[in-house]
């Protein structure tokens, strides 16, 4: 059955208005007719109670049936052990109570309004009206890099368990992508797949491994801005691990790399060949220069129904 997905992420505050009517803000209401609408993390700049409540006036402005939605990094009073940290900061302690504030925000009356569906690590299992179903695993963690929240070490491994992890990587999934999953929905992306930017492929390998490992249908993310774009993998033809650049190659690649021809406002429709594929998308709406001049992805995937 044909679903359309309409793919967004790091929108970092962004309102929206059916009066701007602007060439370079490509997201603009209304929006074309889609099914689902995900959004893969950093809903806001630096979190704060009102932004997310602003983040969900946004999203209530879309007009899906389901609306799945994960944090990011810069989603900070959302991760619970991050805020902790920042609380105890004798320097500039936070206040406690912003993470249970913030959570039901996300999870609350405002958020059921705006159709939302705030969904926590794991995977989850989805149907719609007229009976496409889809299972979906999500994850809002990636790499550490600065003082972010939802970050782990480059040496450790959520997505796997250990006997899938690579040597000197320690497993510490609780909850692994699993097997025959449809959508995989992260905050960031796999090593070596639209992860380019100034400083290189910086990518997770530990989620690369993963998806190599489950080849689900449809792979969604944002995080690095600079990355943008769609591209099928064969996991195949495609080695697990991400190969190393060789001194100077990656600023080269990411200079020379071409833009990625978008059909939005009409769909990119895609059938994979074969279940070796994975159709990856990087969403960002903000670009390296956090301008939202980048369009949403529309696309249109074969979803099964169940069995009449």
């Amino acid at each position: 059955m044909a679903t359309r997905f309409l793919i967004i992420s790091d929108t970092h505050d962004l309102q929206l208005d059916e009066t701007v009517n602007e060439a370079s803000r490509p997201l603009q209401l209304p929006t074309p007719k889609a099914d689902v609408l995900l959004h893969c993390g950093d809903l806001t700049q630096v979190g704060g109670v009102s932004s997310f409540k602003k983040a969900l006036k946004m999203l209530g402005s879309i007009e899906a049936e389901l609306k799945l939605i994960i944090a990011g990094n810069h989603d900070l009073e959302l991760d619970q052990k991050y805020w902790e940290i920042q609380c105890n900061d004798e320097d500039t302690p936070e206040n406690p109570e912003d993470h249970d504030l913030a959570v039901h925000a996300m999870t609350g009356p405002d958020a059921r309004e705006a159709g939302v569906l705030f969904l926590d690590e794991g995977t989850h299992a989805f149907t719609l009206k007229n009976g496409t179903r889809f299972t979906m695993y999500v994850s809002p963690y990636t790499p550490a890099f600065g003082d972010w929240a939802f970050a782990y070490k480059s040496d450790e491994d959520r997505y796997n368990k250990p006997s899938h992890t690579a040597n000197g990587v320690t497993s510490i999934a609780t909850n692994p992508i699993p097997e025959g999953v449809d959508i995989v929905m992260t905050h960031g992306p796999p090593k070596g797949i639209l992860d380019m930017c100034p400083q290189g492929n910086v990518g997770c390998q530990n989620l690369r491994r993963a998806l190599h490992r489950t080849k689900p249908q449809m792979h969604c993310f944002g995080h690095i801005h600079e990355g943008y774009g769609i591209e099928v993998v064969d996991w195949n033809k495609t080695a697990i691990d991400a190969p190393k650049p060789r001194k100077n190659e990656a600023i080269h690649q990411f200079f020379e790399r071409e833009s990625t021809q978008n059909p939005y406002p009409e769909p990119f429709a895609w059938r994979r060949d074969r279940k070796s594929q994975t159709l990856a998308i990087n969403a960002s709406i903000m670009t390296g220069d956090h301008k939202p001049a980048n369009a949403p992805w529309l696309v249109s995937l074969d979803l099964p129904r169940p069995s009449q």
